[in-house]
Order: C-alpha cells, then sequence, then structure tokens
C-alpha cells in the first residue's frame, strides 16, 4: 500500500538538505530538463511587480512543458476579496504549483499548510531563495565548486543577504558581511543559520570584509517598500559603496555579483557593475536556470511518501 504524499514547498534555501541542493543545483545546468510541466500550468502570483523574476519564471516553466499564468496581487486580493487559504485551494484546482511574490512572509508560510499543491517562494520579506540558486549557480559556473572561497556581502543585511548567506554557506563558501550596525542580521536569523552549520563574519568596514575576497556582492540601499527611509538609509550606507579601490583588495580571480536593479554611484560604481569583473548578466539569466531546476526537483522528485 502505498504512503501518504508528504506536499513540499520552498519557501527557503534550508527546505532543502545540502544532497538536496546540489542535486537542484543539477538540474539547474541541465539544458534539457525533463517536461514535469506538460500539459499543467503554474499560477505566478504577483504582489510586488517584478522584470527578472516574471520573466525567468515564465520562461522556465514553458521550458518544462507547462503553462505560466500571471496574476496580480490586487486579483486575488488576499485577505481582502477572500483569505490566503481560499485563494490557495481555488488555484490548487487549475495548477501543479504555485509560484508567489508576497510583502509578508506568513502569507506564503499560510499558502504552504493548505497542502494543496506546492508553494515557491519569488521574494518575501525575510528571504529571496530563487536569487540564491541563481547566485550559487553564477558561482558555480564560474568555480566549479566554492567550498572554501570567501563571500563578502556588502550593504544591508536584508532578505537577499539572508538567503544568499544560507545557500553559499550551505555548499562551503565562507560568508563575510560589512553593513552599518542597525543593518545587520537578526539573532534569529542568525541562529536559523547556524542551524544548517553557516556563520556570518561581520565586519565594520567594507575594506575588511572585502579583502582577500572571492565574491563581492550587494544589493540597492532603499529596497521596494522602503522608499520613505531613503535619505536616512543613504547616510548610512555612505561608507559602504562598492568601488574600483574595494574591488582591488580582493583576490585576483574575484567577481561582482547584484541581484539587479541597480543604481550606479550609490551601492556600487558604474566602473565596477560594468567593468571586467562583473558577472551580473549572467547571474540575471541564471534567473532562468534556476526556476527551471528548482520546478524539475520539486515536482518530479521532492514530494516524499510517508
Amino acid at each position: 500500500m502505498e504512503g501518504k504524499s508528504i506536499m513540499r514547498s520552498f519557501l527557503e534555501v534550508d527546505d532543502l538538505t545540502v544532497g538536496e541542493l546540489h542535486r537542484v543545483l543539477d538540474l539547474c545546468l541541465d539544458s534539457n530538463p525533463p517536461k514535469v510541466l506538460e500539459g499543467e500550468g503554474v499560477a505566478l502570483v504577483f504582489e510586488k511587480p517584478s522584470n527578472r523574476t516574471r520573466n525567468s519564471m515564465e520562461m522556465a516553466v514553458f521550458q518544462l512543458g507547462g503553462h505560466p499564468v500571471y496574476i496580480r496581487g490586487e486579483e486575488l486580493g488576499f485577505d481582502k476579496r477572500e483569505s490566503v487559504e481560499d485563494a490557495v485551494s481555488t488555484l490548487s484546482g487549475y495548477y501543479k504549483c504555485i509560484a508567489a511574490r508576497v510583502f509578508d512572509h506568513k502569507t506564503l508560510e499560510r499558502m504552504a499548510q493548505v497542502e494543496l499543491c506546492p508553494i515557491v517562494n519569488l521574494l518575501s520579506d525575510t528571504g529571496h531563495p530563487m536569487q540564491a540558486l541563481a547566485d550559487v549557480i553564477t558561482l558555480v559556473k564560474e568555480y566549479g565548486d566554492i567550498n572554501g572561497k570567501s563571500l563578502a556581502f556588502i550593504g544591508d543585511g536584508n532578505n537577499v543577504f539572508r538567503s544568499l548567506a544560507m545557500a553559499a554557506g550551505m555548499l562551503g563558501a565562507e560568508i563575510r558581511f560589512a553593513g552599518p550596525s542597525d543593518y545587520r542580521l537578526s539573532e534569529i536569523d542568525k541562529d536559523r543559520l547556524a542551524a544548517v552549520d553557516v556563520k556570518v563574519n561581520e565586519f565594520d568596514f567594507a575594506q575588511d570584509a572585502a579583502d582577500g575576497a572571492n565574491i563581492v556582492y550587494t544589493d540597492v540601499w532603499t529596497s521596494m517598500g522602503q522608499e520613505s527611509e531613503m535619505e536616512e538609509r543613504k547616510r548610512a550606507f555612505e561608507a559602504f559603496t562598492v568601488d574600483s579601490n574595494l574591488m582591488g583588495s580582493t583576490s585576483s580571480d574575484a567577481v561582482f555579483l547584484h541581484c539587479l536593479p541597480a543604481h550606479r554611484g550609490e551601492e556600487v560604481t558604474a566602473e565596477v557593475i560594468d567593468g571586467p569583473k562583473s558577472r551580473v548578466w549572467s547571474q540575471s539569466e541564471n534567473r532562468m536556470h534556476a526556476a527551471r531546476g528548482l520546478l524539475a526537483w520539486l515536482l518530479a522528485e521532492g514530494q516524499e511518501n510517508e
């Protein structure tokens, strides 16, 4: 007698074991994945708009043989027009999977608790695991293996950094962070990273974090929804711009990453992001490969039986 299926979702990188993460990366690098979505649809729910996330997900679903449907947040009206749970119950009758870009991570948790189809986090206030997959794919393509490589994140200890630290750390990279003291990971975040044997080494000065690093990564100082804090953040982060001087202190094989969109002259100078060490455009393309590999694994291999 077959056991009961356990519904698995992907809300953060540590929903995968280290072995599963390696398997997902293998599928991300496979240009001819199994057509696990043949004749099926995937709902793409966007409370926040996005260039890379929408386009990469739509193409990934298509490459897996499926049909993506873009749904704006106001079309569902979570907890206004109907509850999160009722919306998921409806959508699960049409779609093999629901992927959502939301303001509040608790929305994703509620979606997953319905347990009618896998839920994929396309971004929340606490994490951006699909971006992290694209980031580590970029680094694996660059170095072959990132075990022992040092990654310095400069700026805001935000949702992008949290997921990146988890993914790169689980693959054996040394994680460094430099940013203002008020913009670092919380102790709860550090405890969650520690649970998967990832430690973040914090620095007060960007130059110290970047010294000898193999990878330098930054993100915008003011993310979507933080516009009212823009001037305050500019003052707080003014000493944390990634420029050619900072990149000059890195290792000879160092690369620069940025999840985009970028504000040249703020978190990074044009000479760095448009320079020879930058990998931002391959990193952007790898969002599609990350989505394809994750969905291929989640829908074909990731569901379990008790």
